[in-house]
């Protein structure tokens, strides 16, 4: 249970105008606007968590570890038929989110942790009266502000709601399955959200009555992606579809990341590329992977195993879910033995990292450079590398998508995207990133 919790980081969103009062770390950023990303081991961490141990790369092992059911799920999704209904993540499907959000719903506002995910588009949280939930549950009827969404309204079509009864309005009832694992059975509804001191009303979400397995995050999901019943889509008056985070390392105790959310407080200067869209997985934000370089060697790479093609789903996206960043077999291991060859040896594997070296010689190891569509991405090395503190290693803190399924996306993960400003501009279609050093 322990291991599993620290599977966890927090994301906490604050106030954006002035602190709580019972909250000390509102005020640890230098600009109002911006909310804290907090880590559950942070001093900050609204959780009774335990201090981790040295091991911090423990606890990525086993989250990498999770990974390849979350490529997997991923890649079921990228071909699909065109539809507007949102798709889970496998953070839902697997319990394996890395953040989740401070939020509120109702009014008044009751607190949930909802898992934060930029590849899904639907909201839904755990119900009072649900079999098969956690105890921490959102109560409807203390809000003066709920109402359950008809069956006729064009969004019960987009969940893939149940028919109206013949001649007869009615509540928009649905089911989503995960892979047989698990399943919940939810009203489609509308309430208040309040993020910070930002109040959006009438927010569509699944109101949770019935779950079956032990995969569902226990305070429910919060999406980020761009489909039509995202929080980007339902509050596009506030935040015009702009959004960025700032994630802390894994390892970082002390340091608070940030989430902004509207086009106010976004840095600047900052270097972009293009957001691609694929009408048959509309919530993922694709960008173009043009090329990969070790050192000042651009790995030879077949263009056809990085292109973009919607019919298939294949190309590169962002994702605040997966752990690692991964590519399609060739892709990886030709990477992979570039890096090797110009890093001195033996290597070993440990977890899901298969070239790990003796740490002294990191000082050779070479930067990795991701080439996009109009911006160059120079890995620091604590982006690319993870060091094990049991034994003198550190490893290339990449992977191979699995093998065991029609793999066709290159993931480009949150530990590569630590330290990072990451901005989502679905306004003007590009995703920009900047160097953002911790506290």
């Amino acid at each position: 249970m322990a291991l599993a919790i620290a599977t966890f980081l927090f994301i906490t969103l604050l106030s954006t105008t002035k602190a709580l009062a019972f909250d000390s770390c509102a005020s640890s950023s230098n600009n109002n606007e911006e909310l804290s990303v907090i880590p559950i081991y942070g001093k900050c961490s609204p959780f009774n968590t335990p201090k981790p141990s040295s091991n911090w790369e423990n606890t990525v092992i086993n989250m990498a570890s999770k990974d390849p059911q979350r490529l997997s799920y991923l890649s079921s999704l990228v071909a699909q038929k065109p539809n507007s209904a949102p798709i889970a993540s496998g953070q839902q499907v697997f319990n394996i989110g890395n953040y989740v959000v401070r939020a509120k719903i109702g009014t008044p506002g009751q607190l949930m942790f909802m898992v934060l995910d930029t590849s899904s588009d639907t909201a839904w949280v755990p119900c009072s009266g649900c079999t098969g939930c956690s105890s921490t549950v959102f109560s409807p009827n203390t809000s003066s502000t709920y109402g359950s969404t008809d069956c006729s309204v064009p969004e019960c079509t987009q969940v893939k709601g149940q028919s109206c009864p013949a001649g007869a309005p009615g509540a928009c009832f649905f089911n989503q399955s995960y892979g047989g694992a698990s399943s919940f059975y939810a009203t489609l509804s509308h309430d208040s959200l309040r993020l910070g001191t930002d109040v959006i009303p009438n927010y569509s979400f699944g109101c949770i009555s019935a779950v079956s397995g032990s995969s569902i995050p226990p305070q429910g999901l919060l999406g980020l992606g761009r489909g039509s019943m995202s929080l980007l889509s339902q509050s596009a008056s506030l935040y015009s579809g702009v959004f960025s985070y700032c994630l802390p390392s894994f390892k970082s105790y002390y340091f608070s990341g940030s989430l902004k959310l509207g086009p106010l407080g976004q840095p600047k200067n900052i270097r972009t590329t293009p957001l691609l869209k694929n009408p048959h997985r509309p919530s993922l934000y694709y960008v173009n992977l043009t090329g990969v370089s070790v050192g000042r060697v651009l790995v030879p790479i077949a263009p056809e195993l990085l292109a973009f093609d919607p019919n298939t789903g294949a190309g590169t996206i962002i994702d605040s879910g997966t752990v690692i960043t991964r590519f399609v077999q060739p892709v990886y291991n030709a990477i992979r033995d570039e890096f090797r060859s110009q890093v001195k040896g033996p290597f070993s594997s440990l977890g899901a990292f298969d070239t790990c070296f003796a740490s002294t010689n990191e000082a050779v190891a070479p930067a990795i450079t991701l080439h996009f569509t109009g911006m160059d991405l120079v890995l620091p090395m604590e982006n690319s590398l993870i060091h094990s503190s049991a034994s003198p290693l550190a490893c290339l803190a990449m992977a191979a998508a699995p093998t065991n399924v029609n793999s066709v996306l290159n993931v480009i993960a949150n530990l590569q995207q630590q330290n990072l400003r990451i901005l989502f501009d679905t306004a003007n279609s590009r995703l920009g990133i900047a160097r953002e050093l911790s506290q």
